[in-house]
């Protein structure tokens, strides 16, 4: 007969653990990939998620004699 609630307790677990080992892994690669946005002046990358305030501080801050639109020539419109 067999399968006390120990044991179905042990199952869900071993299941659970195999389950989140699968999914488990670096967030590393995948923010890599999201990298870009480039100041062309430089060639420091941005994740796709960086705003354009952002990009004017950098250019204020590392490039002040550059165009804002040098460094980021995809901002202009």
């Amino acid at each position: 007969m067999g399968g006390g609630n120990g044991q179905k307790a042990k199952m869900a677990r071993e299941k659970a653990q195999a389950k989140m080992q699968g999914n488990r892994g670096s967030q590393l690669e995948i923010n890599q990939k999201a990298m870009n946005i480039q100041c062309k002046v430089c060639m420091q990358t941005f994740i796709c998620t960086t705003n354009e305030a952002k990009c004017r501080e950098h250019a204020d801050a590392r490039h002040p004699k550059n165009d804002f639109y040098q460094c980021f020539p995809h901002l202009k419109q």
